[in-house]
């Protein structure tokens, strides 16, 4: 065999394998694109609408989140303690129909402290709590954002160029941030147990919630009797 022919070959089997590398590389690219929006849902949209159309831009910031917080692992909370945080969460529920913007700000910070019981980064640290729920809380993350912006922006009268969020617009944030909430408060599969292990004598009862409160904690629920019907709430 001529050593042009030898050469041939060699380029030959050399641009094959270029080939098959470069496949490999787009397959495991379009295979990564495809399990950030299996993972991060409607999550994934937002980040590609805020990097204006720019998947590959918008999945590198969600790897980068999966890098910093996918191995958080949330603590489990003391069954008292969540009966307190379903209590507290009912009564914001019921401070809407009354004042809705000031229930909106509890609701914030109240959502806030749940997390950072859970384990995830303390609410003094506002984006980095948001990245590490939208890593394990994906599809109800949004709602906290929308509760927090509408916390945060101007009253009316503020002077400020923002225009002060509505009282339908505040019922629609609480609504969608009640989602993770009750994420937050439903216990982990294991969680009862490992909470109870070594306890022999049964915990002391606590004292009842209100009559017009109703919580399943058994789920993470939470029932206010008005259950922000927009019909019950002032200015609305």
């Amino acid at each position: 065999m001529s050593t042009g022919v030898i050469i041939l070959l060699i380029v030959v089997a050399v641009a094959l394998v270029a080939a098959v590398v470069a496949r490999s590389v787009a397959a495991r690219g379009a295979g990564g694109g495809r399990g950030l929006k299996r993972r991060f849902g409607p999550e994934y949209d937002r980040a590609v609408a805020r990097h204006d159309g720019d998947s590959k831009a918008a999945e590198h910031e969600l790897e980068e989140r999966v890098k910093r917080h996918g191995s958080l692992r949330e603590q489990p909370l003391e069954p008292a303690a969540r009966e307190r945080y379903l209590v507290r969460w009912t009564a914001v529920q019921e401070q809407f129909v009354d004042s809705p913007r000031d229930a909106v700000v509890v609701a914030d910070r109240l959502i806030a402290e749940v997390a950072g019981a859970r384990g995830f980064p303390d609410g003094g640290r506002y984006d980095e709590q948001l990245d590490a729920l939208s890593v394990h809380h994906a599809h109800h993350v949004h709602g906290y954002r929308r509760v927090h912006r509408a916390a945060h922006a101007p009253t009316a009268g503020s002077g400020a160029g923002q225009a002060a969020a509505g009282t339908e617009e505040l019922r629609e944030a609480l609504v969608e941030a009640r989602a993770l909430f009750q994420d937050l408060t439903a216990p982990v599969r294991g969680e009862e147990k490992a909470l109870s292990r070594g306890k022999g004598e049964p915990r002391e009862k606590t004292d009842e919630a209100p009559a017009t409160t109703r919580t399943d904690s058994s789920r993470g629920r939470t029932h206010a009797p008005w259950a922000l019907n927009r019909r019950h709430v002032k200015g609305s």
